[in-house]
């Protein structure tokens, strides 16, 4: 797992009633983008986190792409 300061971390629910977690990473501590990271929770809550399988990050752009809402269809494709 590699991830760059701005990059959205992701924690899978694992149920249905426990939501995805979800928090921008604000610090990489390990080399070349590896963990651990400091994160800022949308709760406000700020952890250094060793993510585990269930989680995933995403992307400064990709997280931008879904606040727009943005589905990867281009004009051509519709």
């Amino acid at each position: 797992m590699k991830a760059d300061v701005g990059d959205w971390l992701v924690i899978k629910g694992t149920t249905t009633e426990l939501a995805d977690q979800r928090g921008e990473i604000t610090e990489v501590r390990g080399a070349d983008g590896a963990p651990p990271y400091v994160v800022r929770w949308t709760s406000g809550h700020v952890a250094t986190v060793f993510p585990g399988s269930d989680a995933l990050v995403v992307s400064a752009a990709e997280q931008h792409a879904d606040r727009r809402g943005y589905t990867g269809a281009r004009n051509s494709d519709v």
